[in-house]
């Protein structure tokens, strides 16, 4: 299974500030996001981002399948669309994989992000980085031990200050 990381991220490498707030996040970003979510058709948050997004109205996201990754017991309203889970990342995959999905699309926060890449399991990083930085916030990776190189695959500029970065894990 081909796993995926896909955030927008500040030049400091922060995905939003300490209460959450991710308003800097431009709209062609938010449209690739989307398209990227509809392709691999599942997305996989953190209750943190699943939170937020609830809060945002974007809960969940169409057109796939919404794995929220949690120890709390949430109540599932919903249906069939969203799962919620206390499982490890590599059962998430595997689950998915029994599903008949042959890639997964992770999308925060730092914490899921941060479990998925210490568990050897993400194999492309797409970021796209907009022009801002501030000086607290919410790491693209919550600290964790772990280490990996990646390649760069694509550039894009998305605007005169935003660019899309396209990485491969290299394993």
């Amino acid at each position: 299974m081909k796993v995926v990381i896909y955030m927008a991220v500040t030049a400091n490498g922060l995905i939003a500030k300490e209460d959450d707030d991710a308003s800097f996040v431009s709209n062609k970003s938010w449209e690739r996001f989307g398209k990227m979510t509809k392709s691999i058709g599942n997305i996989i948050v953190g209750r943190r981002t699943y939170e937020v997004s609830l809060t945002d109205g974007t809960f969940p996201y169409p057109n796939c399948l919404n794995v929220v990754m949690t120890s709390k017991q949430i109540k599932n309203k919903w249906g069939n669309n969203v799962i919620f889970t206390k499982d490890s990342p590599r059962k998430v995959l595997q689950f998915l994989a029994e599903r008949g999905f042959d890639k997964a699309f992770v999308a925060g926060g730092g914490t899921l992000n941060a479990g998925f890449m210490k568990g050897n399991l993400v194999d492309e990083i797409y970021l796209d980085v907009e022009p801002i930085v501030f000086g607290r916030g919410i790491k693209l990776f919550a600290d964790e031990d772990f280490e990996v190189k990646l390649k760069l695959l694509e550039l894009i500029r998305l605007s005169d200050n935003e660019l899309h970065l396209h990485y491969k894990v290299l394993k």
